[in-house]
């Protein structure tokens, strides 16, 4: 287990794309314990790294809500994958691993919950000749392929409050349980629970005036 502890939010209700990276942002803020959210989307999105553009998300998507994510990484479409979310406050052992390890580790015990579940899946060895800015066509060190194919992938940011790291598991395997599985293998004490008022109130918020503004989606 990598967790002593873990908090299980199974955000059921799907969200709009600035919705779901502000709660995150909103989780990392105020998580005194590590924390797995797992959600879902309101209607087809497409996520960009940080320091992606606009533009190239536009371009590879017109006809999906875009939204640029906190973590860095390439071109994610959303609606039929399965998102999560892992944060980890500073104060944790785990925030001290590097940050390649760090990636591994998590993406070991989601491929562990995908064979579980029957996918014949692994970790990649390494990184191919990159295809394009979409994230699912390029493969890189300790992402989950089968038959050669990327299936799961993640980013992650280092800050003040902790970790943060988004990931997206696609064409692989349904949904049911995987909360669930994935919480019991990350921690062996899970302690489930919902959004609360004040919680829901502030990402409103956030999205309102970060994530969904022009601003934010267009920043160079």
């Amino acid at each position: 287990m990598i967790f002593d502890e873990l908090t299980l939010i199974d955000d059921v209700e799907p969200h709009r794309a600035a919705f779901n990276m502000a709660m995150d942002e909103v989780l990392l803020r105020s998580a005194t314990a590590p924390l797995l959210r797992v959600y879902r989307w309101a209607c087809p999105a497409v996520s960009f790294g940080y320091f992606g553009l606009l533009a190239e998300a536009l371009r590879s998507a017109p006809e999906r809500e875009p939204i640029r994510r906190w973590t860095g990484g390439g071109i994610v479409l959303h609606g039929d994958d399965l998102t999560y979310t892992i944060i980890v406050p500073r104060s944790q052992r785990f925030c001290a691993e590097e940050l390649r390890e760090s990636y591994r580790i998590i993406h070991d015990v989601i491929a562990t919950v995908l064979r579980e579940s029957g996918a014949r899946v692994q970790l990649s060895t390494g990184a191919g000749v990159k295809a394009s800015n979409s994230c699912f066509e390029n493969a890189v060190e300790h992402d989950i392929v089968a038959d050669g194919v990327k299936v799961a992938g993640a980013a992650q940011r280092r800050t003040r409050w902790g970790l943060l790291h988004q990931g997206s598991v696609q064409n692989c395997v349904g949904e049911t349980r995987f909360a669930t599985n994935l919480a019991r293998r990350l921690s062996a004490r899970t302690a489930a629970r919902e959004l609360t008022g004040d919680e829901l109130a502030a990402a409103t918020e956030l999205a309102r005036s970060k994530y969904g503004t022009d601003d934010w989606l267009g920043r160079r």
